[in-house]
């Protein structure tokens, strides 16, 4: 069997991965300025920011001079402008998901409140950076970048959170723009109402891009508009939020009411018949905006679960020692409670989820850095052919998909065996490129962002509960409790879990995505055959069967006859969404691994072998875990709406089942064929005692052949969770955690 665990001897893990395992296996060992930009960060993170943290900087959720000083810790840093061109006073070429990634990460390494608070001037800039006019982006991206003679202007982000028991609607905007003058031949002036709710950065912020509805006949549809703190009316910050969580950034419920010149419309305006239409809503801005910051958010509990090991490594082994009871050299005083059994198998499962999850995270991140270049020169080229944004755009991708279903195809294919002139035809226009690459980017943008905070706020709870008491106190290395509180509110940042589901219920059935999913299992059976203790093949069976799940939802009805796969049934849509999350983390897990061995010997000198050893002990281990996720998902679905047949039925019972008499005629023709039979009725009538005869779905056979075929294939998976465990209890790690600092 192809994912059976490898006979080989394995060496065990010397030391924790550092940063020359981590450059790797994320993909920025040749980025000496993002490597410089991780340690700037770092240092403020285990420095001002955890020492913040241990004086109780988190026990106010008011706005304190000590959190203030923050802000500037992350100008020094490059953590501010780093979201910036270098024409605007940035220092980072080329796209940046990458590197907002890596900072949300490090800081969220010790508070995710930081972490939001850095990142939430980013969030309030992005409206300008992907939709603002030439001008707003070179004037306000200027304003944002720190220089010696003046402090950067701060953004946040206004959309707007509904506000209970007045009325707002979640699918509605809370906030309203008309016209209040239009000179004649001069620009309109706006007049903007809004009142926002758990804005972010709202104590500090210098300007806002708000999201607002048209409430005037001479506006059309929504816009997002850019309101500056020294504009005529009212700039309330509000009230702060009482929040139990991210404490170290601001968090209010301001109120607007302003009056600003219509050139503040973010990426502008037209004006026809009398009618001012802005040239982006609000909803294709956010579109733009919350699928690359998404993916920031899932990496920050990402980050908690990886932080958390060096603790729990140290609290388990320290249990015991100091005690009289116990000398040192003693298995007890060494090992502490990794003699059990229980411990390092829970601290394994957190490892692998942590690891799972940064990959899906930062091989999203790269995606958008791919992408966002390609998105670009696709604008740019149907542009050429007339073809401005909205649903033209829409239809003229729709028009070429079939050519990129081709290249997906083409992929797959050995070199020799393709049309090769025509394969690098298809792969060098970027239209095709960017059909292909959204299609991955519209299904792996939420599933980092449900997955990692969903998923990671349940394994947290388990690195609470393996530090005991400890895990709930001020007094807890590592703060872990803070993080698990945390982790609550990241599941719920920028669309609630529910958002995220509905989104992947309807960009998973994209055949464009569909057709590099089926290209995937194959990458994942070519790994198994070359390294088969990865659980590749495991997880390629499983997604062999949610693919196979899919399609046959897709056309199939429950016994009332009502469609299974459709928008309102989420009792089906949003399950299958979380089972493909599972896979998806899983694949990343493994491809990362399998990038480190190919690439990691020449960088990384000690170690190497032991570190790639217990990593692949990791992605088996989680691979099992996404496995039996989606083949218990795969299977409720399929047979649970199913109504049970019931000894009742006749006659499609007794259609079904034989009798006692045919039995024993079977059996003496061919003795001991009866063992092979089912259900039957006795002669006086009777039957076996249970609810009725077993379930026998005509064409469900290939389901239940790949059910059991990857029942087959989780063989192996809990040895490597054994080696994996051995290798915790062996692993030096320093003497104390490195933070506060």
């Amino acid at each position: 069997m192809a994912s059976s665990t490898s006979a080989s001897p394995r060496e065990h893990l010397q030391t924790l991965p550092g940063d020359d395992v981590r450059q790797v296996m994320w993909r920025f060992a040749d980025r000496y300025d993002l490597q410089m930009l991780v340690q700037s960060t770092r240092a403020v993170a285990r420095g001002p920011v955890a020492r913040l943290v241990a004086e109780g900087g988190r026990h106010t959720h008011d706005w304190t001079p000590e959190k203030h000083a923050l802000l500037k810790e992350f100008d020094a840093a490059g953590i501010t402008a780093a979201y910036l061109e270098p024409e605007e006073g940035g220092f980072l070429e080329g796209p940046k998901n990458l590197a907002l990634a890596l900072i949300a990460f490090e800081l969220a390494w010790v508070d995710a409140g930081a972490a939001t608070c850095s990142l939430a001037t980013h969030l309030g800039l992005a409206p300008i950076h992907e939709r603002g006019t030439p001008e707003q982006r070179l004037h306000y991206m200027s304003l944002a970048a720190p220089a010696p003679d003046r402090e950067p202007k701060r953004a946040a982000f206004a959309l707007t959170e509904p506000i209970p028991y007045v009325g707002v609607e979640t699918g509605m905007l809370g906030g309203k723009v008309r016209i209040a003058e239009w000179p004649e031949g001069g620009e309109p002036i706006l007049e903007v109402s809004k009142r926002g709710r758990f804005i972010t950065n709202m104590a500090f912020a210098n300007f806002v891009t708000a999201a607002v509805d048209s409430d005037d006949p001479r506006i059309k549809g929504s816009c997002m508009v850019i309101l500056e703190e020294t504009d005529p009316g009212v700039f309330d910050r509000g009230t702060p939020t009482r929040k139990l969580v991210h404490q170290l950034s601001a968090t209010n419920d301001p109120v607007f009411q302003l009056r600003v010149p219509a050139s503040r419309i973010v990426g502008g305006y037209t004006v026809k018949d009398g009618v001012l239409i802005p040239n982006y809503d609000h909803g294709s801005i956010i579109e733009a905006v919350f699928r690359r910051t998404r993916v920031t958010v899932g990496l920050m509990t990402s980050a908690k679960l990886l932080s958390s090991i060096e603790p729990l490594i140290r609290y388990h082994r320290d249990r015991f020692r100091g005690s009289e009871a116990v000398s040192p050299g003693s298995p007890r005083y060494e090992l502490g409670l990794q003699q059990k059994e229980d411990v390092t198998h829970r601290l394994i499962d957190i490892w692998a989820a942590g690891e799972a999850s940064a990959s899906l995270g930062f091989a999203t991140a790269r995606l958008f850095d791919q992408l966002d270049p390609i998105e670009r020169e696709k604008d740019r080229v149907l542009a050429e052919q007339g073809v401005h944004g909205g649903m033209a755009a829409v239809k003229a991708l729709r028009k070429r998909q079939h050519e990129a279903l081709e290249f997906i195809e083409m992929q797959a294919h050995n070199a020799a065996l393709r049309n090769e002139e025509r394969f690098q035809r298809l792969a060098a226009d970027p239209v095709i490129q960017y059909i292909v690459l959204d299609a991955q980017a519209n299904v792996l943008c939420p599933a980092t962002k449900l997955w990692n905070t969903g998923h990671g706020s349940v394994m947290m709870r388990e690195a609470v509960s393996l530090m005991g008491g400890y895990g709930i106190t001020e007094d807890c290395p590592g703060f872990l409790g803070y993080k698990w509180m945390d982790s609550q509110l990241e599941a719920t940042y920028e669309g609630p879990e529910a958002v995220q589901r509905r989104q992947l219920s309807l960009t998973m059935t994209n055949e464009v995505f569909q057709a590099q999913f089926r290209n995937w299992i194959h990458e994942m059976r070519q790994i198994a055959s070359i390294e088969p203790g990865t659980g590749a093949c495991t997880l390629a069976s499983a997604m062999h069967l949610w693919q196979w799940t899919l399609n046959h939802l897709q056309h199939a009805t429950d016994s009332n006859g009502q469609k299974l796969y459709q928008s309102n049934r989420q009792g089906v849509t949003f399950p299958m969404a979380d089972a493909l999350c599972w896979l998806l983390a899983a694949r990343c897990l493994i491809l990362d691994v399998e990038h480190l061995r190919r690439h990691g010997a020449e960088v990384i000198q000690q170690g190497f072998r032991g570190t790639v050893d217990f990593l692949t002990d990791l992605c088996h281990v989680q691979a099992a875990h996404a496995a039996g996720q989606a083949a218990r998902i795969c299977t409720e679905l399929v047979f649970g709406f199913l109504r049970h047949p019931s000894w009742d039925d006749d006659p499609q019972c007794a259609a079904c089942c034989f009798n006692e008499p045919e039995l024993r005629q079977i059996e003496s023709v061919v003795p001991g064929a009866s063992g092979f039979t089912g259900d039957y009725f006795r002669e006086d009538g009777g039957h076996e005692t249970k609810a009725g005869p077993c379930v026998r779905a005509p064409g469900l056979a290939d389901f239940s052949r790949l059910r059991a075929k990857l029942d087959g294939c989780l063989a192996g998976a809990l040895l490597a969770k054994d080696r994996a465990a051995e290798s915790v209890q062996k692993v030096m790690i320093p003497a104390a955690l490195d933070y506060p600092q």
